[in-house]
This record gives C-alpha cells, sequence and structure tokens, in this order.
C-alpha cells in the first residue's frame, strides 16, 4: 500500500473524508490508555490511539497495523475487540497546518482489552502516555472532545 506524498494527501483531506480507528484500549484495572497527540490534528491534546484506513487496506489488516505502530503489539485480532459504534470527528485544521483546509474523520470506534503490561509505548504518533479510569475521563478536559465522547456517552461502562 503506497503512501501519498503530502501534496497528494492534502487534496484528499481538502475533498474527503478520511476513514479511521480508535482504539479504546483498557486494562486489567479497567483503567483507558490516552496518549498526547504529536500530530496535527488535536496535535497536544490526550487522545486515544488510532489512525487511518489506508486505500486497499482491510479493517483486520489497519487493526493490526495500528495496534503495533501505536502500541508495539504484535499480536492483536480485531475479531477480540468490541465495535462501540460509528462517529464523526472534525477539526478545523489538517496535518500540515496549511490555512483553510479542515479534516473529516468517520471512525470506528473498537473497545479492546489489552492482554498484557505496554512497557514501552511507541514516542511517533504521541510523546507520552497515561491510564485513566472512564469517569475521570468523561470529566477531564485536557482529554479531546472526540475522545471524550466515548466516555460521556456511557458507551463504555
Amino acid at each position: 500500500m503506497a503512501k501519498l506524498g503530502n501534496t497528494e494527501f492534502l487534496n484528499v483531506v481538502a475533498h474527503t473524508p478520511l476513514i479511521a480507528l480508535d482504539l479504546i484500549l483498557h486494562d486489567d484495572q479497567d483503567r483507558y490508555l490516552l496518549g498526547r497527540r504529536v500530530n496535527r490534528p488535536a496535535q497536544g491534546v490526550w487522545f486515544v490511539p488510532g489512525g487511518r484506513v489506508r486505500k486497499n487496506e482491510r479493517l483486520d489488516e489497519a487493526f493490526t497495523r495500528l495496534m503495533l505502530e501505536e502500541l508495539g503489539l504484535h499480536r492483536a485480532d480485531r475479531a477480540d475487540a468490541e465495535l462501540i459504534g460509528v462517529y464523526e470527528h472534525f477539526y478545523d485544521d489538517n496535518f500540515s497546518g496549511k490555512d483553510g483546509i479542515s479534516t473529516h474523520y468517520v471512525v470506528l470506534g473498537y473497545r479492546y482489552r489489552v492482554p498484557q503490561r505496554l512497557s514501552h509505548l511507541p514516542l511517533d504518533q504521541h510523546s507520552d502516555y497515561r491510564w485513566a479510569n472512564a469517569d475521570d475521563i468523561a470529566l477531564d478536559e485536557s482529554v479531546h472532545e472526540n475522545s471524550r465522547a466515548y466516555f460521556l456517552t456511557k458507551v463504555i461502562a
């Protein structure tokens, strides 16, 4: 699956919605993982891990790739996750910071119990990580509203 150059991808962002998976990951203490985003949109705020589905990439493949890239998990199967819903995320900015181009995502939210302790989380997409319980996330305004929505609607209990 070839990656688009920045110019081509910006054209896509300007004209179409993107499809993404959000990974609502919880541990055996029912705490959820948040990362402080490095990239736009939503740069610098706490967000659940996740990412785009690539052209010609099946959802199962995207799930496995994102679990590896975002968390370093080599064995993760979408069949073990719970689809909690389809969401729309709208941002006034875009990955490049170019003025006047917004970003629109159609997001499939998946809840997944992490089977092991995540000790070496990658720092490519997030500069820091933290675990928090659902009620704390729902009330924490430093968590992006699109991530808080998973916890405010009580989909996550």
